[in-house]
């Protein structure tokens, strides 16, 4: 035990996601055959629940277990929506998106070209989860950032934006 253990884990970042799923053992194959995401390991309750699951998606880790309400943990379909979403960047957001709408995600917001210098798009998993996909494909300082939001702003509210 004179080895040190460190504060953050191997494999993970300062910030993981840990997302509750009605069916979490659905959801972890989805989430393999939708964004390649590889199992490290999970933890099943007596029950059979799934208490602690680890995914891998890219480099980033992802944690994810079954709903369990009488601890007051409840998933996004129960809550009717959350205001979450997983942000995931991927070399080809086209291909990327195929894939994930193919494994029967929702689309949520139309994959396109975005003024920040992203092809961007978002979906939703079969469990609630809100997910947007992105390829970065250019640099944009944020002068043309601000613009192009305050145009867009003022066109969808008619000219009245501030």
């Amino acid at each position: 035990m004179s080895e040190a253990v460190r504060p953050i884990p191997e494999g993970f970042r300062t910030v993981t996601p840990h997302l509750v799923c009605g069916d979490a053992a659905a959801a972890i194959a989805f989430y393999q055959q939708a964004f390649g995401a590889t199992e490290i390991g999970r933890m099943n309750m007596p029950n059979g629940k799934i208490g602690h699951a680890e995914l891998r998606i890219g480099d980033s880790r992802l944690m994810l277990a079954d709903a369990f309400p009488e601890y007051g943990s409840n998933d996004p379909l129960v809550l009717k929506g959350s205001p979450v979403v997983i942000h995931l960047y991927v070399e080809d957001a086209d291909a990327a998106w195929a894939r994930a709408t193919a494994a029967g995600a929702t689309p949520i917001m139309p994959l396109s070209d975005a003024f920040w210098g992203d092809r961007y798009g978002q979906v939703q998993d079969p469990f609630g989860h809100r997910w947007s996909i992105a390829t970065h494909q250019r640099e944009v300082p944020v002068e043309d950032m601000q613009a192009a939001l305050k145009e867009m702003a003022a066109s969808a509210c008619g000219g009245n934006a501030q």
